[in-house]
């Protein structure tokens, strides 16, 4: 990887004469690619991954602008934004401020290998075919004469800022842009907030030509993600996000060909800005659940779990530093906007989670908390996540979440219900309906990007009422079938229902004579002292957990 101020990694091909911009047979393919940012968000790093990957004959530069705003620049900001915020900025800056305060002082996070690696700024320089130059300004001379010797066949724009014709006309097919939004009626930003607002049923993605006129250019490709029941901003922007990767990959893919086909967009449309507070708020306050409870028992429970995890964060440093940390494992099943349930947590909350867990955590995988090889001399929360039942959704809307925070878990199937249509008993009873669950096929990809499977069982029966015959033609089925596709080392067990009375004593030693590495409960508590590999314990979660409730449960609440 290189920068403007570094020695240059990899060098920068030349063009061959008459390349320059200079237009040329949209048919010819794609050899040189210009990738345009202002960020380094996992969002723009799995674009540009995805990319090389899918186009490995491709050579792509990466032009990033990494600005600096002097001290009287920040400080203009602050008072435009008093101005136009209004007293609520205050409030709004100085928790800023806090949480960036913390972000320094709070322990740092050793270096670890996790999912998502693939997807940091760090591994983007590494791959080969990829050349990354960073100027304060990327519209400044420096950086225009690099595209200009790059002599690119194609611009990308991720996430840049505003581009001007010098730029964004030097390749010889111009520059297409990721807009998060559908074009001409939400042109501008921020993704999804407007649409919700004004009670749009969906939220568009447009891939549309660069022009002078903020995404006003011709559209090449549109998507759309659907607005559910429990939507919220953040939820649909991460949909967004996965979704802005496909119709990427798609456009390069008919540039690439030749079979790209241009729409002119209609006329009228508007242009949007970043929303007032007052206007967020509104939103919030309109998206919020009606049937919550009431402020002042929330505000007592709010109280009660900053004690609470006050407390515990005292006796945690100490028990790391005697080597006695206490391991915690939450316990998921589903991922989704489109229902709330005791099995359910939303995307935006699921989201928040991870993010906290990766920043603030030592995350660890099941089978080293089983086996007992995990370092519990941590001062951090050691925590793991898993899933049970495997649901489609968590393959399609937590995997994405977990590799953005780069978090493990582990996914426990029913294996003789993966990829079947027959459903499970508890969702037919709720819900009249089989709720889908994930195929074979993304089970294999989830394993391929380094998360754990573990057995569910194989028709999801209760290891509490069963024969104890039921339940070894269960275990051995279940085993058996995760061995053969995919030779796994090891295999955890956690067993359906997960409460005291759904597991015997039989059922257990069963479980461990059978070469499981450990059998996991769901009735609750934290694993203190020694981790009995037979009875592993793990914390439900699901929408009904707060934030707070939430930090009191890695702290070993419930």
């Amino acid at each position: 990887m290189s920068t403007a101020s570094e020695p240059a990694a990899k060098s920068v091909s030349r063009a061959e004469p008459g390349r320059r911009g200079t237009g040329g047979d949209p048919r010819a393919p794609l050899r040189r690619v210009v990738v345009f940012t202002s960020q380094r968000s996992y969002s723009v790093c799995k674009g540009i991954v995805v990319l090389a990957r899918q186009f490995p004959a491709v050579e792509w530069l990466v032009l990033e602008e990494r600005a600096r705003k002097s001290p009287a620049g920040l400080l203009r900001n602050q008072f435009r934004n008093l101005r136009r915020h209004g007293v609520r900025w205050i409030p709004y800056q100085l928790a800023d401020i806090g949480r960036r305060a913390w972000d320094l002082l709070r322990p740092a996070r050793g270096p670890r290998a996790a999912p998502g690696d693939a997807f940091t700024f760090q591994a983007v320089g590494t791959l080969p075919q990829v050349t990354i130059r960073s100027f304060p300004s990327i519209h400044g001379d420096a950086a225009v004469a690099l595209a200009v010797e790059f002599g690119p066949d194609l611009g990308i724009s991720l996430a840049a800022p505003i581009l001007r014709p010098p730029l964004f006309g030097v390749p010889r097919l111009g520059t297409i842009n990721l807009h998060k939004g559908r074009v001409p009626d939400y042109r501008g930003m921020p993704p999804a907030f407007w649409e919700l607002l004004q009670g749009e049923s969906s939220v568009g993605c447009t891939i549309h030509r660069v022009e002078a006129g903020l995404d006003t250019g011709a559209v090449l490709l549109t998507g759309a993600v659907a607005r559910q029941p429990h939507s919220t901003v953040r939820g649909m922007q991460i949909a967004l996000d996965e979704l802005g990767v496909e119709l990427t990959c798609a456009a390069v893919r008919q540039l690439d060909e030749g079979s790209a086909t241009w729409s002119t967009q209609a006329p009228g449309g508007r242009t949007y800005s970043k929303p007032t507070l007052a206007q967020r708020a509104q939103l919030r306050q309109r998206l919020t659940d009606p049937r919550g409870e009431g402020w002042l028992r929330a505000a007592c429970k709010s109280i009660f779990f900053v004690l609470y995890v006050a407390v515990r964060s005292v006796q945690r440093v100490w028990l790391g530093l005697t080597g006695r940390q206490r391991v915690v494992v939450l316990l998921y099943h589903r991922v989704n906007d489109e229902m709330r349930d005791n099995v359910t947590v939303g995307i935006e909350q699921f989201d928040r989670h991870m993010e906290w867990l990766g920043e603030h955590c030592t995350t660890a995988c099941i089978e080293d908390i089983a086996a007992g090889r995990v370092d519990r001399r941590s001062i951090r929360p050691i925590v793991a996540v898993t899933f049970d039942d495997g649901y489609a959704d968590n393959y399609h809307v937590a995997l994405p979440i977990l590799e953005r925070h780069r978090v493990p878990a582990a996914f426990f199937i029913s294996t003789g219900l993966i990829g079947t249509k027959i459903g499970f008993e508890h969702d037919l009873a709720k819900k009249g309906e089989v709720v889908p669950t994930m195929t074979w096929a993304e089970v294999a990809d989830l394993r391929a990007r380094g998360f754990s499977v573990g057995s569910h069982t194989a028709t999801h029966v209760d290891c509490g009422t069963a024969d104890l015959a039921v339940i070894r033609a269960e275990l051995v089925e279940s085993r058996d079938e995760l061995r053969r596709r995919f030779a796994l080392p090891e295999i955890a067990f956690a067993y359906p229902f997960g409460r005291r009375h759904n597991m015997t004593d039989a059922a257990r030693a069963l479980v461990m004579e059978l070469g499981y590495v450990g059998c996991l409960s769901a009735y609750g508590g934290c694993n203190s002292g020694r981790i009995e590999p037979s009875n592993v314990l793990r914390l439900p979660i699901n929408y009904s957990c707060s934030f707070g409730a939430f930090r009191a449960r890695v702290e070993g609440f419930g």
